[in-house]
């Protein structure tokens, strides 16, 4: 008996260490999807510079050729997603969330994303068959997150809760399932599936999803958006962000970089208004 409230008091005593060494004021933010969340556009020097130790990125896999290493902390200077992926919504995201933020807050990201994938990537229960029928190329890009984007996600999130508290999750993902009536269901089991394997409170927690490259720019995928548009009829505390006016490349499917910049501050400006501030 002893010896089982030596261990009662030990576990207390390290709940209540954990407790005292997470940051309240430490947003995190976890983010996933395709390729437009993964980063398309090249980021330019207005890009990397000035950027406020405050806004952290959690690196999700190894990159010497930045200096960084899996799991640990650096300033939020692009790239945020792998070791050579370009800028994404979550570069001003996070510069706008601390613009209008307290002086003693920190926003800190995770950026887990493949180019070219559905959403039945980050199915915990399934992905694995979804990989062995992919292209040898989405397989290359999965195997820098050793083989499970999902588990690296929940993997890096947990680590991050330590340092501090997940505020919100951050989805750009519906080209490769474009006219997928089921996509709010599949999305809503990612969703349910974070909450659960985090111990995340839904109420607590919102998703925000970004819609593809909208029609006014001859957005290829544009139809997509009015199944992103329902998201929030499957998921209560889901909300949709609106890429009207966003510019884009080329190809129309991906945003350029003034576009990203420009989605990045509505998702800010639509989180920090669930925020409260």
């Amino acid at each position: 008996m002893k010896r089982v409230y030596f261990l009662i008091i030990i576990g207390l005593l390290a709940t209540s260490f954990n407790a005292f060494s997470q940051d309240k004021n430490f947003y995190i933010f976890l983010s996933f999807g395709q390729s437009n969340m993964e980063g398309n556009a090249k980021f330019e020097a207005q890009d990397t510079i000035n950027v406020d130790s405050r806004f952290q990125v959690l690196e999700a896999v190894d990159c010497p050729n930045l200096g960084r290493s899996k799991g640990n902390w650096y300033t939020a200077v692009p790239p945020l997603c792998r070791c050579r992926t370009g800028l994404t919504p979550v570069d001003y995201f996070g510069r706008a969330m601390l613009a209008k933020l307290p002086e003693n807050a920190r926003v800190g990201v995770i950026n887990v994303s493949i180019g070219g994938c559905k959403i039945e990537l980050f199915d915990k229960d399934n992905y694995e068959s979804y990989v062995e029928k992919s292209p040898n190329w989405l397989k290359n890009m999965v195997k820098e997150y050793d083989g499970n984007p999902y588990g690296r996600l929940v993997e890096m999130a947990k680590i991050a809760q330590k340092d501090g508290v997940i505020k919100g999750i951050l989805l750009h993902q519906g080209e490769s399932n474009t006219n997928d009536s089921l996509w709010t269901k599949k999305v809503k089991l990612v969703y349910g599936n974070l909450m659960k394997d985090l111990h995340l409170k839904p109420k607590k927690v919102p998703l925000l999803a970004g819609e593809t490259v909208n029609a006014d720019q001859g957005g290829i995928c544009a139809s997509m958006n009015k199944i992103i548009a329902t998201l929030p009829e499957t998921i209560k505390n889901a909300h949709v962000i609106s890429s009207s006016g966003c510019t884009d490349a080329a190809d129309n499917l991906h945003f350029d970089a003034a576009g990203y910049r420009e989605l990045g501050k509505r998702y800010a400006e639509k989180m920090l208004s669930l925020m409260g501030f």
